[in-house]
């Protein structure tokens, strides 16, 4: 594939994460963001929520981000094995990710409020793919130059 394709893409699946994050509101079950944005965090209120509902969601949210950065990662490398070894990746962290978040709401208390905030940006935002692209692009550089 020409580079200008890949390229443009990439551009493509980069404006649909933008577009996931545009109408989070639209698509996904999530009153912890309203607890957020309002400032009632700072009084350890959590909002009324459904938790089967809300972790439905947040798993849905992850998996759509992960499957648009699993198609960057292929666009620009056009290697299958980086693609699993990255599913893994995202499968492992998405494992410890929820269960680190549910606990956090099911016993959330004072010291634990910002913690449950970091765990759920990780989740609901495509972070990895900001580790994983140049990670796999020094990898990518290093296999080059080794004689």
């Amino acid at each position: 594939m020409r580079p200008i394709y890949r390229i443009l893409i990439i551009g493509v699946l980069v404006v649909l994460l933008a577009l996931v994050r545009v109408f989070e509101e639209h698509l996904f079950y999530d009153p912890i963001n309203e607890f957020y944005r309002s400032g009632l965090y700072m009084l350890d209120q959590l909002p009324q929520y459904k938790l089967p509902e809300l972790l439905l969601n947040l798993s849905f949210r992850f998996w759509l981000n992960s499957i648009i950065s699993l198609l960057i990662l292929f666009t620009a490398f056009l290697d299958k094995n980086i693609v699993k070894f990255a599913a893994i990746l995202f499968l492992a962290f998405f494992v410890v990710g929820v269960a680190a978040y549910a606990y956090l709401l099911l016993n959330l208390d004072r010291g634990h409020v910002m913690s449950l905030f970091y765990v759920r940006r990780f989740l609901i935002h495509p972070v990895f793919i900001l580790i994983l692209l140049p990670a796999f692009f020094y990898h990518q550089l290093q296999k080059r130059t080794k004689p």
